[in-house]
């Protein structure tokens, strides 16, 4: 890469990265010792491994989430509908009790999954990599299904949108 395309900083890194379309996931945990909730938002989410079934998301260094998930030792990824986009506004927002109003089931190991989601996984953390301003969390899955057909929640420019064929 050259100087000239790096010449407009991070305004024009997000300008151009933002133009790439990506799913929404919400990752979530419940304190073992109390039930507390936590949960961020996340389009980063993907597949890294079929054999062993292992995940990818990034978490900001400054998610206050995050270090109240990372001990939980279940976490819930919910893979967003298109509906969800108010729950994907709640989780993406600072705040305390972001679950306030969410309806959610329990995976089968206690952390939560957003209703209406069109699948989830319930994954441990395997291992967390510093990424420059993010950790790169990987992720074993444990339990899962695709449990509604609806359309996807994206990312597209800054925003969250739907799809149309």
């Amino acid at each position: 890469m050259s100087e000239a395309l790096l010449e407009g900083g991070t305004r024009c890194l997000r300008n151009v990265l933002g133009r790439f379309a990506t799913g929404v996931v919400a990752v979530a945990a419940a304190d073992p010792a109390d039930g507390t909730r936590a949960g961020l938002v996340a389009n980063s989410f993907c597949s890294v491994s079929l054999e062993p079934a292992l995940v990818s998301f990034c978490v900001a260094h400054t998610s206050g989430s995050w270090p109240l998930m990372r001990g939980a030792g279940l976490l819930a990824i919910s893979i967003l509908g298109a509906q969800q986009r108010a729950a994907a506004d709640r989780l993406a927002a600072s705040g305390t009790d972001k679950f306030h109003g969410l309806p959610w089931i329990s995976s089968p190991g206690g952390a939560p999954v957003l209703e209406g989601s069109l699948a989830w996984l319930e994954c441990t953390v395997e291992a967390e990599h510093p990424a420059g301003d993010h950790t790169i969390v990987v992720a074993r899955v444990r339990a899962l299904d695709a449990i509604a057909d609806g359309e996807p929640l994206l990312f597209y420019r800054g925003t969250f949108g739907g799809f149309s064929r």
